[in-house]
């Protein structure tokens, strides 16, 4: 996982090193092109909104999407995501936000996620998620299009 920018959290420790242990997972998940590690870190309810734009209303349709992109969705790239900064709106219910870097042969694309999760039965779930691209990002190269903007 990427280093830490600016962090700030407020949470017991415990839940924040969980919290990263999910995000190690879905970098992980992605690096491998492992759809069902990373299908594993979502309630059944789950809202999912890919970096381009699709919106995907749960667990079945973050699954088929997933497995049409992840395998061979890497290929020649990589992706690391740096913990920006976690909100407890409850101790059981977290936004998450996150800088993720993707390391493609043109450059790097960087992008903004936002997580809420929530913990049940004493595990983190991701729970609505969006992506979005950050093209003024200093990592972005100029001749780079935006992360998803398809351009």
């Amino acid at each position: 996982m990427g280093a830490n920018r600016g962090v700030s959290i407020s949470g017991t420790e415990a839940e924040i090193d969980a919290i990263r242990q999910i995000i190690a997972t879905v970098e992980r998940s992605q690096n491998n092109e492992s759809p069902e590690e990373f299908l594993r870190l979502f309630r059944a309810d789950a809202i999912w909104t890919t970096g381009g734009g699709k919106r995907l209303y749960g667990l079945e349709e973050i699954s088929e999407f997933t497995h049409q992109v992840l395998p061979g969705g890497m290929r020649g790239m990589s992706v690391a995501f740096e913990l920006e900064h976690v909100l407890f709106i409850r101790p059981d219910v977290a936004a998450v936000k996150l800088r993720q870097i993707y390391q493609t042969p043109d450059g790097p694309d960087v992008g903004s996620p936002l997580w809420i999760m929530s913990k049940e039965d004493g595990e983190w779930r991701l729970v609505a998620c969006q992506n979005i691209g950050v093209p003024d990002d200093e990592d972005v190269s100029p001749a780079r299009p935006v992360f998803g903007s398809g351009e």
